[in-house]
Order: structure tokens, then sequence, then C-alpha cells
């Protein structure tokens, strides 16, 4: 099965995400992960994604349409997670398009609801590996050494849309955007909210007996 996993930054759909990858053998396509592989590599796209990203606005549907396709014509039958993608009901209408012109469906559209205070703290608290990406938090999971990676010992930063103006910025985009994708799913007949404010593994327990 094909699934969506929206819901507020910081709401848990990367972790969520990797445990499915990990025990389900899904493929995850993250757009965060898109574009911050194409920045890194300084492609066209990437740079074009990157002064948005910087100012905590969305990336316009271009770019970010162009970068999942190319992903998805890839695939080869694969189950799939979208992660971070659709952000906007004409995303999610383009999105329908892509899918059936490669014979694919989305099976579910998995909502994860947690409080925006909750919210707040996993986002300035979030560290981030410039090397291989692994993700800390200040609090609750900080590396063993400050500032160094511990898988790769790369330097562990926040990102720059992880700081308190920026996050301010992307929640209020989030709520003037993507939460109207709950009322074009419901209407789909695809979704579902499943509770984020707990422990991960308690998450994806949920989300399993969803894909049962």
């Amino acid at each position: 099965m094909n699934i969506i996993l929206f819901g507020a930054p910081g709401a848990g759909k990367g972790t969520q995400s990797a445990m499915l990858v990990d025990k389900l053998g899904m493929v995850q396509i993250s757009t965060g992960d898109l574009f911050r592989s194409a920045i890194k590599n300084s492609t066209e796209l990437g740079l074009a994604a990157k002064s948005y990203m910087d100012r905590g606005d969305l990336v316009p549907d271009s770019i970010v349409i162009g970068m999942v396709e190319e992903v998805l014509k890839g695939l080869k039958g694969k189950s799939f997670i979208l992660d971070g993608f659709p952000r906007t009901v004409a995303q999610a209408e383009a999105l329908g398009k892509m899918l059936q012109v490669n014979s694919m469906s989305i099976g579910k559209a998995i909502f994860l609801e947690v409080p925006k205070e909750e919210l707040l703290d996993r986002l300035t608290g979030r560290r981030v590996c410039q090397s291989c990406g692994a993700v800390y938090h200040i609090h609750s999971k900080p590396p063993k050494e400050a500032g160094v990676c511990d898988q790769c010992s790369g330097q562990v930063v926040q990102r720059n849309d992880d700081k308190e103006d920026v996050i301010a910025t992307r929640l209020k985009t989030y709520e003037e955007n993507t939460l109207p994708l709950r009322g074009f799913y419901r209407d789909n007949g695809k979704y579902v909210e499943v509770s984020g404010n707990r422990e991960a593994g308690q998450v994806f327990e949920a989300i399993r007996s969803l894909l049962a």
C-alpha cells in the first residue's frame, strides 16, 4: 500500500517514515531530503528551492512536482511513503494526476496530530548532522559529544529553517496551505488521523495497524 504522511513541521513524519522503511520495507520519498540533496549538489532545482526554504516559505509547486515525479517514475512497483508532499491542495491534485498516469494510487493519507506547544519544542531543539543527515534533539536525543555526530563525527548544527523566527513562518504557512488537505483527503475517502503526541514506537504501531 502506498501512503501519504502529513502534519505540521515537527509532527514526526520523518521518524515514522524511517521506521516504516526499516520494518516494512517501504520506500520513503521525502521532499525535504530531495531538496537537501539537490542543494548539496548545487543542482538548478536545488538552488531555486534553497531561497524559499531559508525564509520558511513553501517551495513553488513546479519545483516540488518536478523532483517528486522523477522519483516516482523510478520506483518500479515498490510501495512508497510520501513524507512532506503534497503540502497544498494544488499539489495533491497534481499528485493524483501523476499517479494515474503511472498506474499508481494512494491507499491512505495519514495525518499526524501534535499540539502546537509540542511542535515548537521539537523544532527549536532539533539539530542535524551536516554530513550524514542524522537527527538529534538538545533535550531528548543529544549527541554524545556536543556538536559532533555519533554516526560519522560530522558537525551537528541547527538548520536555518529550525530557528525560532523561521519556525513561526513555517507554522503559519502550514496552517494556511496544508491543513486544507484534511478536507481534500476526507472527500476522497483516504483520510486517517493518528495522534503523534506520544512515543515514536506507539505512533508506529498505530500506523502499522492501519496498513494491516
